[in-house]
């Protein structure tokens, strides 16, 4: 019994093979969105976002602020009711102390910056979003740095020009343009490139309480150390963790140093930015070998 099978029928015409249509990046399509390639400015537009988004932004520079500007005033005020012997003395140097605690702040702020988002895992989305790590840890560099600068800036003229008024009369001296730019632009931008370096820590350490706790080791370690150095064999080095402390250098900026040699002028500028540099070089190479 044989079997009879249909014939089969004629193979269909081919279809018309699929031709790059001029100007597209893919055969036979062309996206109706327009495509834009990214530069530094787009990542500046997202850390900006991000970093006036956060609550740990506004919760730390209120602190600062209320710190720098409280601590600024009580200290004004003090001095004018209870001492009317100020000849020869920088009304601006008052500004110190608020400065000095209002910097942790900055430095918490600064690692929160990088730090927190390795914790929270959303590191991941940004480096999809922007793949090229250096690019992402400039635009991070440079909104915070501006950030940290302004704030600075107008608390700290803040401070001075109300001390300087409230002690008007009292034998204190009139500052002069340089002290008045040293303690104000000058102290700005120390302070800012400190928390910048914190920033950089944070990269590094990927973990937001460690990189906290060394940078606040590094502000206050070496002078609390060289207090306890009473051996003379020791004394070179307690008088170099003397000069070289971040609070000895701070106060340079209002030119009260806590030792007679070390630094001085604009000496302290020049050293935090050397480091933040050789910092923020270690953690670019970090970020260009490590995993996210």
């Amino acid at each position: 019994m044989s079997t009879h099978q249909p014939p089969m029928p004629q193979a269909a015409a081919a279809a018309p093979e699929w031709q790059a249509a001029p100007g597209a990046s893919y055969p036979g399509y062309t996206s109706p969105i327009p495509v834009v390639r990214t530069h530094l400015g787009h990542a500046i537009a997202s850390e900006w976002t991000k970093i006036k988004s956060v609550r740990s932004t506004m919760w730390t520079l209120g602190v600062f602020v209320l710190l720098v500007i409280g601590i600024g005033l009580a200290a004004g005020a003090l001095v004018s009711n209870s001492s009317s012997d100020l000849e020869g003395e920088n009304p601006l140097g008052l500004g110190f102390f608020g400065l000095l605690l209002g910097s942790m702040c900055i430095i918490t702020l600064g690692v929160l910056t990088t730090a927190s988002e390795y914790g929270t895992g959303m590191i991941r989305t940004t480096m999809v979003a922007c793949p090229s790590r250096g690019r992402v840890l400039a635009a991070k560099a440079i909104v915070f740095f501006v950030v940290a600068f302004v704030v600075t800036l107008v608390s700290a003229s803040f401070v001075a020009m109300t001390q300087v008024s409230m002690l008007d009369g009292s034998g204190a001296k009139d500052p002069s343009g340089g002290e008045w730019l040293k303690g104000t632009v000058g102290v700005s931008l120390y302070i800012a490139l400190l928390g910048l370096l914190s920033l950089v820590i944070g990269s590094i350490i990927r973990h937001s309480a460690g990189a906290i706790t060394i940078m606040i080791g590094a502000v206050l370690a070496p002078l609390v150390i060289a207090l306890f150095m009473f051996s003379e064999s020791l004394s070179k080095v307690r008088d170099a963790l003397f000069e070289y402390s971040i609070p000895n250098q701070l106060s340079v900026f209002y030119s009260n140093s806590l030792s007679e040699s070390g630094p001085s002028g604009w000496d302290p500028l020049w050293i935090v930015l050397g480091v933040t540099a050789a910092a923020f070089a270690g953690a670019y190479a970090l970020l260009e070998k490590r995993d996210v």
